[in-house]
């Protein structure tokens, strides 16, 4: 037996694969929405899936949020998948590709964003007065716990997504879902601030 971490738990991978009758087994199952269905199929494919996610994203927490994903998208959308038509295990792998260029698209979409606000930052940009620094950490801590917290760790701390789901023992999805909920209630609140004055 060998051992793959996904969501701090190993998963064991038997040497020996599951034969096809297990597989349409398994398969109908899954698609009949049985309960441990889909137990059993992550402990078929988690493997696989997690790596392919850590091949093409090269970080173990994208990859574990990539599985995680995967197997959700998977459960939520059995009903899509017909035993008779194809296998289960084809289409749970073409999820995990989908999960994966997704990830990989969001990070390219976060590049930009930084990008974007380094080309329109001046250099030479006035720091902001104690007066700007006082309104913004008001508005921050208007989001309340706990994205408040995630918002100030990533902004004034400086701390990766990452390294704030380690500190607070969150999932990295959750994490970056919070900032980004985040930012967007500050630019909102900000834009109807803007518009008031």
């Amino acid at each position: 037996m060998s051992a793959v971490m996904i969501a701090k738990e190993p998963v064991r991978m038997a040497v020996v694969p599951s034969s096809p009758r297990d597989r349409d087994d398994t398969a109908r199952a899954f698609a009949d929405g049985e309960d441990g269905a889909l137990e059993e199929l992550y402990r078929d494919l988690s493997p696989l899936v997690y790596t392919m996610a850590v091949r093409s994203l090269s970080s173990t927490a994208d990859a574990e949020d990539v599985t995680q994903q995967t197997f959700v998208s998977a459960w939520r959308g059995r009903s899509g998948f017909d035993p008779v038509r194809g296998d289960l295990r084809g289409w749970v792998v073409g999820i995990a590709k989908r999960r994966i260029a997704d990830a990989l698209e969001a990070r390219s979409r976060e590049h930009r964003r930084l990008e974007a606000v380094k080309e329109s930052t001046p250099a030479d940009a006035a720091t902001p007065d104690d007066a700007d620094s006082v309104l913004l950490a008001y508005e921050v801590d208007a989001l309340g716990p706990p994205r408040a917290t995630i918002v100030s760790l990533a902004f004034f701390e400086g701390e990766t997504h990452e390294q704030i789901a380690r500190r607070l023992d969150m999932p990295l999805g959750t994490v970056k879902s919070h900032i980004r909920r985040g930012l967007i209630e500050l630019r909102d609140r900000w834009e109807v601030s803007d518009v008031a004055s």
